[in-house]
């Protein structure tokens, strides 16, 4: 997990916790639609399910799940696809983008993968989902595929909303500060949480600040460095540099000087957690068993009667 995924939404995921009954999905099957590295991928997914329970996800108040520990989810995934008409998945965005990325890995899983991500909400008959605007066509489809089946086998799903996050933070690539911040664009474009503070300094001062021609336009590398000081650093340090930017007198090097020890001080405590879990794998062990057998209990139910609407027994 980056400093982006929390900012953007993460955090938003913890305060939900509150106020709902949430299901956190690792969608380990989502993550080889692109090319991986198998000997790396079962310790990424351990390495998420910390960096959840690192930020504040509570395994006593929300289930915690590993997408594959479920069958559920590909089971519905399939019945799902034989409803969806293959020109909708054609027009998912994201299709488009991930085969322009990988050329030479594009492939069904990678065009159907948005029913299994309808299986993944509609599984937990979900009322909302948190997402940001980059995900409403995959939820927007969710909503087509659920009328579709509603329609041809009686009145099963009911459409999943789309939960919008309060004060949620677009964070851009700090190499690319055009596009927002990911791990498909290198590891110096992000902030991941558990990043110890050396590398953060590194990154920070590798970040793309001016591109092209000076303009009198804040550039988009000095703007996402000034929003990271001001979301993770606070008014003082942010407001002191944006002066000097004003008057012209300001140094790169200071701003993202102050933007990695901020980034640092901000990261420390989720840091400081991840070390005490990384010493604990039975206490993770643990809080998947446990949200694998809470959703587990639901996913039967919706399979239960999914399979009953189209008379398989």
């Amino acid at each position: 997990m980056h400093l982006g995924n929390y900012l953007g939404a993460i955090r938003n995921w913890v305060a939900m916790q509150e106020t709902r009954d949430c299901v956190y999905g690792v969608v380990d099957y989502h993550a080889i639609t692109t090319p991986f590295e198998p000997r790396e991928l079962g310790s990424d997914v351990w390495d998420m399910v910390m960096d959840l329970i690192a930020v504040g996800v509570d395994p006593e108040d929300s289930a915690i799940i590993i997408q594959s520990q479920i069958p559920q989810h590909t089971e519905l995934a399939w019945i799902l696809s034989t409803i969806t008409p293959i020109s909708w998945l054609e027009r998912v965005p994201t299709y488009k983008e991930k085969s322009e990325m990988h050329p030479d890995y594009v492939h069904l899983g990678l065009l159907s993968y948005p029913v299994l991500m309808a299986a993944d909400i509609l599984l937990y008959r979900a009322d909302e989902v948190p997402v940001g605007d980059d995900q409403l066509p995959h939820l927007e489809l969710t909503r087509e595929i659920v009328r579709r089946f509603n329609h041809m086998f009686g009145e099963t799903f009911s459409e999943p909303q789309a939960f919008f996050q309060r004060d949620s933070a677009r964070i851009m690539s700090l190499s690319d500060p055009e596009k927002k911040m990911s791990k498909s664009l290198g590891p110096n474009s992000y902030i991941a949480l558990a990043d110890e503070p050396d590398l953060i300094r590194k990154k920070v001062r590798k970040a793309v600040t001016d591109i092209g021609p000076s303009t009198d336009a804040m550039s988009p590398g000095v703007a996402n460095l000034f929003g990271l000081l001001k979301l993770v650093g606070g008014d003082s340090d942010h407001d002191s540099l944006m002066g000097d930017y004003e008057a012209g007198t300001l140094r790169y090097v200071d701003l993202k000087d102050a933007t990695a020890e901020a980034i640092i001080s901000f990261l420390e405590p989720i840091r400081n957690r991840r070390r005490e879990l990384e010493r604990e794998p039975e206490a993770l062990e643990k809080a998947v068993a446990s949200g694998r057998d809470r959703a587990g209990e639901i996913a039967v139910e919706t399979m239960d009667t999914v399979k009953s609407r189209l008379g398989i027994r």
